[in-house]
């Protein structure tokens, strides 16, 4: 299936604020969403990715059909590492196992690796998220370890699995 990624606009918030409102999505999330998660969060985070420096920050919205059904970003590291990105995306529930993930990642780490000089994209999701980890590995990211007992997630500690994707694969 194809989606888009674009600049987020004001009036995604709603958009947004209900597919972040899902219990099932913010558990596959790092924490410090709000939960419920509010139109008003939504505006305010909107806001925040529109006024983020655009050379740390590769924030966009995933739609289909001019909806918004997820969000994708890519932040740099600093110091050593900034040349370094991190990726993060999520799908809201009724849009899972349709492709949409994959091809709003491929989408956003070419836009990435084609407008800056990031050299590495890196993403970590949980490891008993196998959905995420074949989305990744469907847009080209190397699986390069687990990360043992890295995350406390709903009291529970976590492993976590590490993929990248560097320039000269793509």
């Amino acid at each position: 299936m194809d989606c888009t990624i674009r600049k987020w606009q004001i009036d995604d918030q709603y958009d947004l604020a209900k597919i972040l409102n899902n219990q099932k999505i913010m558990n596959h999330l790092r924490d410090g969403l709000p939960y419920p998660y509010t139109v008003e969060d939504a505006k305010e985070y909107i806001s925040s990715m529109l006024q983020a420096n655009q050379e740390k920050m590769f924030a966009f919205a995933i739609s289909v059909d001019e909806h918004v059904i997820g969000s994708i970003s890519v932040t740099r590291l600093d110091n050593i590492h900034s040349c370094t990105g991190e990726l993060g995306y999520y799908i809201g529930e009724d849009y899972w196992g349709k492709g949409y993930a994959t091809c709003a990642v491929k989408q956003v780490c070419q836009y990435v690796l084609n407008h800056s000089d990031i050299l590495r994209i890196f993403a970590e999701p949980f490891a008993y998220n196998t959905a995420s980890c074949r989305v990744l590995e469907k847009a080209g990211f190397l699986y390069e370890g687990t990360l043992h007992k890295n995350a406390m997630k709903n009291g529970k500690v976590l492993d976590m699995k590490m993929y990248a994707l560097v320039r000269e694969e793509l």
